[in-house]
């Protein structure tokens, strides 16, 4: 067939048809899973409903269970969704390798903020770790995900290595670990922690004044202190 024969094809109505349709079932997914990700973020996955998700999805159950066959699996679309938002949003990070403390700080800055900018997130991994992971753990691409993440802390760590600014026996898992911890906890927990120990947590103040030590505490984890430049 020739290319015209193709280009003709191609454009008519009913293979105009065939994409509208496609667009549409598109944005009937990407629906449904936006309304997914708000209600398991309120409910949890034991108290949300198929009926209450296809409702605040403009949607109905059945459409729900075409595009993701059921309740689990609609979950763990929703786990690599907000994960794969993460990732997303952290390889939009413009670090600087020349300067590794720099690129360093500016991942613990993104990380804090953005659990702090995305209570969803923080909602759904907690709820996920009261099921110890079993929806993650049938989910190869949130396995591809998390390298992705470590690998952007990996280069960070390799450049301050080239320039002895970091210690030789870095673990990029447990470095990621310790990013991970300080920042995911403060917001996790900000509200009875805040009751506990009688501070307001949800103070910008005192978030920076945490921003600022936990800078401090990744960097002495992993600063060559024989080499330390002025940086």
């Amino acid at each position: 067939m020739s290319q015209t024969a193709n280009t003709a094809t191609a454009n008519t109505p009913s293979s105009r048809k065939t994409g509208k349709q496609a667009e549409k079932a598109r944005e009937t997914r990407q629906r449904i899973l936006e309304a997914a990700i708000s209600i398991f973020a309120e409910l949890g996955y034991a108290g949300a409903r198929i009926d209450r998700i296809s409702k605040a999805a403009n949607s109905n159950d059945r459409m729900i269970y075409y595009y993701f066959g059921n309740k689990e699996q609609l979950f763990i679309a929703v786990l690599e969704a907000v994960y794969q938002g993460f990732l997303d949003a952290e390889q939009g990070l413009q670090l600087n390798l020349a300067k590794p403390l720099d690129a360093l700080d500016d991942i613990v800055s993104f990380t804090f903020h953005y659990y702090l900018e995305h209570r969803e997130f923080v909602a759904i991994l907690g709820d996920e770790n009261l099921h110890q992971a079993r929806h993650s753990r049938q989910s190869e691409r949130i396995a591809h995900i998390s390298s992705g993440i470590q690998g952007q802390l990996g280069k960070v760590v390799e450049a301050g290595q080239q320039q002895g600014l970091f210690i030789a026996n870095i673990d990029v898992a447990m470095l990621y670990l310790t990013v991970s911890s300080l920042t995911y906890f403060y917001c996790s927990n900000q509200y009875t922690l805040g009751v506990f120990m009688n501070l307001d947590l949800t103070d910008s103040g005192l978030r920076e004044y945490w921003l600022q030590h936990i800078k401090q505490v990744v960097r002495k984890s992993v600063l060559n202190t024989v080499t330390e430049g002025p940086e």
